[in-house]
């Protein structure tokens, strides 16, 4: 490919691992093209050098040489506590690419700290513990679960960025990790099948029908387990979140072919 990745010697970069051990300059701006100028732009940050008035660094790119994985942040600000964009990505065995971690934030709008407990321990999302407090708070906001913020609709855009970077490492296809219902919901929307966790995403969508197992347990008992959740995807997201399922969300991969649409739908004509 005439536009991909190259090393000194000028042999393509085909790996996380071989973009990694670029120069750190060269390395930076790899990545950096992961991110389209209008997300720079909307902050009032120059592209082509996304530094704040001091100086310091607004895109930050994590990628230790010898290794085949990087988190990649974008801050509007250098103090947010907050990352506008966070990206974590690694190199599988298999020599795959997979998106690990993919957090888009609107930093302008209300927190709710459903990432620590009131102890100020990390939650992780909720798997490790919960603050039910803040959960119900983004609940009421319209939020799903994991989110701290609201997120800047920017997925479908910085999705098309990312295949082109794909592409230009020399792949046709890459995977991902959904971390709950609603994300694997969003994936589906753009284009993603999956290599693991079709039937269990096609039984909750008949578990959550009426008179299903799952729609029996939207008893009120909780309140992410109110009547009528069953019919968002947000609603049964909050529900799993909640331990309707009698187990964590667990064992769903999925992947995206670069340019194709899978057209998979566990949850047709799903509402938000």
């Amino acid at each position: 490919m005439s536009d991909a990745f190259h090393d000194s010697s000028g042999r393509a970069i085909r790996s996380l691992a071989g973009l990694n051990d670029l120069p750190e300059a060269d390395r930076v701006a790899a990545y950096r093209s992961l991110l389209p100028d209008a997300v720079f732009s909307r902050f009032g940050i120059d592209p082509a050098h996304p530094v704040d008035a001091e100086g310091r660094l607004l895109f930050v790119v994590k990628a230790v040489p010898g290794t085949g994985s990087v988190e990649i942040e974008f801050r509007h600000r250098a103090d947010a506590r907050d990352t506008v964009i966070y990206v974590h990505l690694a190199d599988t065995p298999n020599n795959q690419i997979i998106v690990l971690l993919f957090v888009v934030n609107d930093p302008d709008s209300p927190r709710f700290d459903v990432d620590r407990n009131w102890r100020g321990e990390r939650t992780k999302f909720g798997t490790l513990s919960r603050n039910i407090e803040a959960e119900q708070a983004a609940l009421q906001a319209g939020l799903a679960p994991g989110q701290v913020r609201r997120g800047l609709r920017l997925s479908r855009t910085l999705l098309g960025f990312f295949e082109t970077f794909i592409s230009r490492l020399g792949h046709e296809m890459f995977f991902l990790e959904p971390l709950a219902y609603h994300t694997a919901i969003l994936f589906e929307r753009y284009g993603c099948a999956y290599s693991q966790g079709h039937k269990k995403m096609t039984w909750v969508h008949q578990a959550f029908q009426p008179g299903g197992e799952l729609f029996t347990r939207l008893d009120g008992s909780t309140p992410f387990r109110m009547p009528g959740a069953d019919k968002t995807v947000r609603g049964r997201s909050w529900a799993i979140q909640d331990g309707i399922l009698g187990e964590p969300f667990t064992d769903v991969h999925m992947y995206k072919h670069v340019g194709k649409d899978a057209g998979v739908q566990t949850f047709p004509e799903a509402v938000w």
